[in-house]
C-alpha cells in the first residue's frame, strides 16, 4: 500500500491524519515482512524437497544398475564406488554403467555370474532308487520306523 493513497483518501470530508496514515503504514510492513519470511521459508522447503528427490532418484538408479549388474552386496559395491562424482556427472545412468564395468574388472567377486537356475526343473524330488512302499507323509514314516518286527 502506498502512503499517497492513504493522504487522499478521505473520511467523509476529512482526510486521514499524519497518525493514522503512520499507524496503517506500519501495520502493513509488519505484513510484508511476514509474507517475505513465509515466502522465504517456501522457497527454502522447495530446494530441500528438490534435492531430497534428486538423492532418491540416484539412490534408486544406482540400487536398479548395480541389481541389473548382478551386484552381491550394495554397500559393499557402494562403498568402492566415487559416488559424489557419480552424482555431480552430466549423464548418470551412463557414469553409473561405467562405474560399475570398471569395479566388475577390479573386484569382480563383488558380482555373480553364473546363470541362476530355473525355478523348478523336471525330475527334482525323490531320488532315482526310491522305494516304492515309502511313506508320504510324516506319520506314516514314523510308523515304519517304529514298526515292531
Amino acid at each position: 500500500m502506498k502512503r499517497e493513497f492513504l493522504q487522499n483518501l478521505k473520511v467523509g470530508d476529512q482526510p486521514l491524519t499524519k497518525e493514522v496514515i503512520d499507524a496503517i503504514m506500519e501495520e502493513n510492513g509488519r505484513d510484508i515482512e511476514g509474507m517475505k519470511h513465509w515466502q522465504e521459508k517456501y522457497n527454502q522447503a522447495v530446494a530441500q524437497h528438490q534435492q531430497q528427490m534428486a538423492e532418491l532418484t540416484f539412490g534408486n538408479a544406482l540400487s536398479q544398475a548395480i541389481a541389473q549388474a548382478k551386484g552381491r552386496s550394495e554397500k559393499a559395491i557402494c562403498a568402492l564406488l566415487d559416488v559424489e562424482a557419480l552424482k555431480e556427472s552430466e549423464d548418470q545412468p551412463q557414469a553409473i554403467a561405467q562405474a560399475l564395468e570398471n569395479l566388475k574388472k577390479e573386484s569382480g567377486y563383488l558380482f555373480d555370474e553364473t546363470q541362476t537356475p530355473p525355478p523348478y526343473a523336471r525330475g527334482t524330488g525323490a531320488p532315482s532308487g526310491a522305494e516304492e512302499n515309502s511313506p508320504a507323509t510324516l506319520a506314516g514314516a514314523l510308523r515304519q520306523k517304529y514298526e515292531r518286527k
